[in-house]
């Protein structure tokens, strides 16, 4: 059962961990129908390369990070620009360090553009204000951009830089809108007369011929082929990053579904190794998984009382744990896990903050299966087994420490164990008491004289001798 309920567990984290993430698209085949100003007799001689930093996930710190540490590569490695391909539906980090990154962004010394993709993608929340200093924008078909809140306005932009989405703000404001209102709106700077920016090779054609600071952007070239079509081939090295392993660890466990069930992961295990004999494998995986838990839960927007109440339905669970059947107690665990689940993140506009479905019911439900069939079973398993050696205390006697009535704590052979009374004898603090059975971690014990006894032995006894007064049968 030990092994059963760590893998369990575990198993409900690492199936999360091991979500599908977003990856860059590459096609080089474009529609040919769209327009570029890149002449057909383009040298076909190598261009410098352009940088593609994949942006997935809430924009955290991490996130923050990552973008302007590949500003500076890209600018230390000569590249032509740097393209941020963005998939975000929410931003979890201060207006103040967003501002920072406006500013990182619109003064940066090669020319960014962001594309918001590939299809379904999402660029929601004050980050999203991004696009309003990039030098080049666009967005795929069917994905959507809004909720960016109040423009902020942070000091230190280029002279002639704003963040201002003209008559488009009211819209984005507290909406989001799709690729045809973003188009009619102007929210982007695409540059390509089409219908959107599908994958990133369009994007890439999006960026060709952009100039800055006298230096034009070249990525890609027109080709004519034999048939007298034409398409463009992308002729700039594409260089794609993502976040480091440990920095997508910690990006990662940011992330609501992620947070939560590492959360009653942890906490679950450390009850189990709590009850468990020395610190094993459960108790370091439990540390580790609530470690990871809190720090997720540090960047979200968590309502600490929700917490509390998950942590409280933990001690709850404990106190049944350790008799060994699921009683009141588990209920009121129970309750409170499903309460705090429900209410353990803040709404955030344009986002459900709110771990899915499919991560609650995991998560409540692995918790409830756990304290109601697994924990009780482990216990009962551990400490009322022959291996644990303990039923050379039955018949021993021992002493009262407090009075037990119905339940205390008793003293046997110089150790301290959590008692109750058989068959509901009230033993006094100090009163000699003998050793009837043992249930758990629980012993059942009986006072030496006096103890209540059970009418069927009674009824069930043969006397070995008539009573010496008693009449001489007729």
């Amino acid at each position: 059962m030990r092994r059963l309920a760590i893998s369990t567990l575990t198993l409900m984290a690492g199936l999360t961990l091991l979500g599908p993430s977003v990856q860059a698209q590459s096609d080089d085949t474009v529609a040919p129908e769209v327009v570029s100003d890149t002449p057909a007799d383009t040298p076909s001689d190598p261009v410098g390369r352009v940088d593609v930093l994949q942006v997935s996930g809430f924009v955290d710190p991490i996130l923050v990070e990552a973008i302007g540490e590949a500003i500076d590569r890209a600018d230390a490695d000569n590249s032509q620009a740097l393209i941020l391909q963005v998939n975000s539906d929410a931003t979890v980090v201060d207006d103040d360090v967003v501002e920072e990154l406006l500013v990182r962004v619109a003064d940066a010394p090669i020319p960014i553009g962001i594309w918001v993709g590939p299809s379904g993608a999402r660029f929601y929340g004050t980050a999203a204000q991004l696009l309003a200093v990039a030098d080049v924008t666009g967005m795929a078909p069917g994905s959507r951009v809004g909720y960016i809140g109040v423009p902020l306005d942070p000091a230190g932009l280029p002279e002639g830089t704003s963040i201002d989405f003209g008559i488009a703000e009211e819209r984005l404001r507290n909406g989001s809108v799709g690729l045809s209102d973003a188009r009619s709106l102007n929210v982007f700077k695409q540059r390509v007369d089409d219908e959107g920016v599908p994958t990133i090779s369009n994007m890439l054609q999006a960026m060709n011929g952009y100039e800055e600071n006298g230096v034009e952007v070249v990525t890609t070239k027109l080709v004519v082929l034999d048939d007298g079509s034409t398409r463009f081939d992308t002729v700039s090295v594409v260089r794609f990053s993502k976040l480091t392993l440990l920095d997508q660890l910690f990006h990662t466990v940011a992330s609501p579904p992620v947070a939560y069930l590492l959360l009653l992961t942890g906490l679950a295990l450390l009850v189990f190794e709590f009850f468990t004999a020395g610190v094993g494998l459960a108790g370091g995986i439990g540390a580790i998984s609530t470690v990871l838990a809190f720090t997720g839960l540090a960047v979200l927007p968590t309502q600490p009382w929700a917490v509390a109440l998950i942590m409280l339905a933990m001690l709850a669970f404990a106190v049944d744990v350790q008799v060994g059947i699921p009683r009141f107690w588990t209920g009121v665990g129970i309750v409170l896990t499903i309460i705090g689940s429900w209410y353990l993140f803040e709404p955030v506009p344009g986002s459900s903050m709110r771990p899915s479905w499919l991560a609650l019911i995991a998560g409540v439900g692995g918790i409830i299966l756990t304290f109601i069939v697994g924990m009780p079973s482990m216990v009962r398993t551990r400490f009322a087994t022959p291996t644990i050696g303990r039923e050379w205390m039955i018949g021993h006697e021992g002493t009262a420490v407090g009075p037990i009535d119905p339940e205390g704590t008793v003293e046997v052979e110089g150790a301290r164990w959590r008692a109750r009374t058989n068959r509901a004898t009230p033993i006094a603090a100090g009163e000699a008491l003998r050793v009837a059975a043992i249930d758990g971690v629980t012993l059942d014990v009986e006072p030496l004289e006096g103890a209540a006894r059970d009418y069927r032995e009674m009824r069930n006894k043969t006397p070995d001798a008539a009573p010496v007064d008693a009449e001489p049968s007729a």
